[in-house]
């Protein structure tokens, strides 16, 4: 018999792996507890991930071609080569957890692809836009879903994702285009607006092809708070565009 006075309870007793029992909580040091989410949402999630990271390596070095200077090309693809090792680390994770990486990525390819081929840039200026805008959304709203993962899953995913220093490009290379030539304001403002249908569009087609994943991790814990979500999702866009001196 259990002694309640010494014994943890079940649902703290990790297995050997490390990993907490299913239907028990993980505990987060730095907020509540995360109820254990089903392992294929986990699995999901970091496959769509992975996907968007390797696809952006493809894209950024594409795009650096288009770089008006060798130092901005080197810039350009120096991006392109972390965004491989995010890729190789969250690979390797689904990987931990029994799964194939193509396995998990492969339910997004369609929408994903379909995404980056219907918003090709035409030049430098909307390549560094679309990586401003268009990445920046996907980042944001994959931030919001990860809070309702366990470590180390939650701490890998805010990991890879886009830093500052990679908006930080982008914006300073818009607003330097904008200096030179301020109608292209114009331009710029309306491909950032086309940018983020697109991207809206093509996340339906994730969620349909997703098994679940998103339902479960949005839904299926109330950290994420989904009217919140897009509202902060919004006000994020909004202000991103006015850093820019785009119009929203």
């Amino acid at each position: 018999m259990p002694d309640p006075d010494h014994d943890p309870p079940e649902s703290a007793v990790p297995d050997p792996s490390g990993r907490t029992l299913p239907g028990a909580a993980a505990t987060d040091p730095t907020g509540p507890a995360v109820t254990e989410l089903p392992h294929h949402a986990v699995t999901d999630l970091l496959g769509l991930v992975a996907l968007g990271e390797l696809l952006a390596f493809e894209r950024m070095a594409v795009d650096a071609r288009l770089a008006p200077d060798l130092r901005r090309r080197a810039a350009l693809s120096e991006m392109a080569a972390a965004e491989i090792g995010n890729y190789r680390r969250l690979a390797d994770r689904i990987a931990a957890l029994g799964v194939l990486p193509d396995d998990a990525m492969a339910p997004y390819v369609a929408p994903l692809q379909a995404y980056h081929d219907s918003t090709e840039p035409r030049d430098w200026a909307e390549a560094v836009t679309k990586a401003y805008v268009g990445d920046a959304i996907t980042d944001d709203f994959i931030r919001e879903i990860a809070a309702a993962l366990a470590e180390p899953d939650r701490r890998l995913v805010l990991d890879v994702v886009h830093d500052s220093a990679y908006a930080d490009f982008a914006v300073a290379e818009i607003r330097a285009a904008l200096a030179a030539d301020p109608k292209v304001a114009g331009r710029l403002s309306m491909w950032a607006r086309r940018l983020v249908g697109e991207a809206l569009s093509q996340a339906g087609r994730v969620a349909a092809a997703d098994r679940g994943a998103l339902t479960a991790l949005i839904a299926g814990n109330d950290r994420v708070d989904v009217q919140g979500l897009f509202r902060r999702l919004t006000a994020a866009h909004t202000t991103r565009m006015a850093a820019a001196g785009l119009n929203n």
